[in-house]
């Protein structure tokens, strides 16, 4: 069928074609069927209802293009939405993880912090339990050195009269009978020799009062149950009272030399240091294996206003992957029942306290050093609590 082409047969004010239907009645139809040609009659009316058809259909993709545009909106929106929600539970979570770690950090602080004041409070109890025993100690002795003083009184009187007795005998003559007799109860009692041996047993037994009562003097000041604060003190004193305490832990296996220099006196607390050295003094010993010798250095450092105080052993030395954590609580390489890691541990925290630290130098089979630096003034304010 052929289709009019006459462009008179269009009528005014007819309905535009839809610009895609106009292009493809053009391509099948040639010009007859381009828009702006006469389209009157049934085809006008059909070709009017399909440009309406492509019409509604472009108005309803238009509408369907706006409502997707509006729903990719909406899910976007929500999207960010979920993001963010997610971004914030996983902060909360971490945040939760954090919080847990912290308590599980604290829980194990506090139960760190429980034992050491389970052991400060053993310590002190030790330590008054000492006091009370060295002064239980240091009353007899005081009579026991008393009485030594009159008995090497009444001994040189004594003397004086076996000398009178000597010299009345020799007056006598020579087969007189009590000259005998005090001739003869010289020669069986050896009287030359308790003559010479009796100052000599004096002596000794008064030297060997003096180390009692040096020992009883020595666990007073190690113990020190009255001094709770912080005092001018001769750090000297206390290391030599500490190695009076510790030594007959060491005579057996190690030769202990003191190399003291000029110090000041240092503010700290005097029982609580020599806690710090007696730990460390023992631990010496108990790196040294047979024989082995443990040198003590002390040192005034004027520039930098402390003094330091250096226990250098032969023994065993630490392996480097423990020296970052011989300060932990209960940590120790030694065997089972000979350490509780608390020594070291207990040390830090005491040094720590005085605003001091402790500097370690060891290799294995070469020894360890352990330097403890003190300020010796805590002009900055009060030292911490103990």
């Amino acid at each position: 069928m052929r289709l009019p082409d006459d462009p008179s047969a269009q009528q005014d004010g007819a309905a535009p074609l839809h610009p895609l239907l106009g292009r493809q009645l053009r391509r099948h139809f040639g010009t007859a069927m381009a828009p702006g040609t006469d389209h009157a009659g049934a085809w006008g009316g059909f070709l009017a209802a399909v440009s309406e058809a492509y019409l509604q259909f472009d108005r309803d993709r238009r509408l369907t293009e706006h409502s997707l545009e509006l729903m990719s909106e909406e899910l976007n929106q929500r999207n960010d939405e979920l993001r963010r929600e997610l971004a914030e539970r996983r902060e909360a979570e971490a945040a939760l993880e954090r919080e847990k770690a912290e308590q599980a950090l604290l829980i194990g602080k506090l139960a760190d912090t429980r034992q050491q004041l389970f052991h400060a409070d053993k310590m002190a109890s030790i330590g008054q339990l000492a006091a009370g025993v060295a002064h239980e100690i240091n009353n007899p002795v005081g009579y026991v050195q008393a009485n030594l003083g009159s008995l090497g009184s009444y001994l040189a009187d004594l003397m004086q009269i076996v000398e009178g007795v000597e010299r009345l005998a020799a007056a006598l003559p020579a087969d007189h009978p009590e000259r005998r007799r005090v001739e003869t109860l010289c020669r069986e009692r050896d009287l030359p020799f308790l003559r010479a041996d009796i100052p000599n047993l004096m002596q000794e037994t008064a030297e060997g009062l003096g180390r009692v009562r040096k020992i009883v003097a020595d666990l007073r000041d190690f113990s020190h149950p009255d001094e709770a604060g912080f005092v001018l003190c001769d750090l000297h004193q206390g290391l030599r009272s500490t190695l009076n305490i510790v030594h007959n832990e060491l005579k057996y296996k190690c030769e202990v030399v003191t190399d003291f220099g000029e110090l000041p006196q240092v503010e700290c607390n005097p029982g609580q240091l020599n806690q710090v050295f007696l730990n460390l003094l023992v631990n010496a010993g108990h790196a040294i294996q047979e024989r082995g010798r443990i040198e003590i250095l002390t040192r005034h450092h004027a520039d930098a206003g402390e003094v330091s105080v250096s226990i250098v052993d032969s023994g065993c030395g630490i392996a480097p992957e423990n020296l970052r954590r011989i300060f932990d609580p209960f940590f120790t390489t030694k065997a089972v029942g000979k350490g509780t890691g608390l020594g070291l541990s207990l040390s830090y925290s005491i040094v720590q306290r005085h605003r001091g630290r402790i500097e370690v130098d060891s290799e294995p089979g070469r020894g360890s050093t352990f330097r403890v630096l003190l300020p010796i003034r805590h002009d900055a304010g009060p030292p911490p609590p103990a």
